[in-house]
């Protein structure tokens, strides 16, 4: 269950909004606002995306590597399907009204809503979350009242000028594209840290798509690690997204 659990958290594990603080960087003229309006402004515009996969997972207890099939219609659904040699390990379906999956081996499902995962992290979570860990968006929502930016050697650091209680914020991004180098997140009090961190952006159709998608949860002294490795992307093209629960199969609680 705890396994399950994780992975999960992982696929989904998402946070929301936090405020941000305008200012310069360093000796520049570029404002956080127009930093943060490129950021946005390089987001992948698309109908549909489907792409394939190398999935490395690693937990305290097992690695294991697996490849595995994405396919997105932008803003409605994303559709995971897992394989080994060929043979289908699990599948998962996320929309915004939910979230399904369900495993071969041990012949479990889960069918529900993203309210379990709120409530267990402490923070919202939604669909359009999900999908911006996978297409290399800042997860947290960039305001630039309150958001303060530093120019470093790896490039531009942006980060809340005042913290909330129990959450720190830190958004890395390229100079040269303004697409993410990495994303940090995290709740001190209740040892949880998230960091993702992306690779080797790749020019399709004149906008950038991250190839190498690093994830790593720590929570209560608990690592997974996740890491994509997108060895093709192929955009609006025809995408189907069958999914149907086998016959048999145990609903599991995620408590």
């Amino acid at each position: 269950m705890k396994g399950n659990s994780l992975f999960i958290i992982c696929i989904l594990i998402l946070l929301s909004s936090c405020r941000g603080t305008k200012t310069t960087i360093g000796k520049s003229n570029v404002s956080v606002n127009d930093i943060i309006k490129n950021h946005n402004a390089t987001a992948p515009n698309f109908t549909t995306l489907a792409g394939r996969v190398q999935v490395v997972y690693e937990d305290d207890k097992k690695k294991q590597t697996i490849t595995a099939s994405v396919r997105i219609e932008k803003d409605k659904t994303i559709w995971i399907k897992a394989s080994i040699l060929g043979i289908t390990l699990a599948k998962v379906l996320i929309t915004p009204d939910g979230v399904s999956y369900y495993e071969s081996i041990s012949k479990t499902y889960f069918e529900g809503n993203y309210s379990f995962l709120s409530d267990l992290l402490g923070i919202e979570i939604n669909f359009n979350k999900v999908q911006d860990i996978l297409l290399g968006q800042s997860i947290v929502p960039l305001d630039s009242s309150n958001y303060k930016a530093e120019l470093i050697i790896d490039g531009l650091k942006l980060r809340p000028k005042q913290e909330t209680n129990n959450f720190t914020h830190t958004v890395l991004l390229n100079t040269n594209n303004y697409r993410l180098s990495s994303e940090s997140l995290s709740q001190p009090e209740d040892n949880r840290i998230l960091n993702i961190r992306y690779d080797n952006y790749q020019l399709i159709e004149e906008q950038y798509y991250p190839s190498i998608i690093d994830i790593n949860a720590l929570e209560k002294g608990s690592k997974t690690t996740i890491v994509l490795k997108f060895r093709k992307i192929d955009l609006n093209v025809n995408v189907s997204f069958p999914f149907k629960i086998p016959n048999g199969y145990k609903e599991i609680q995620l408590k």
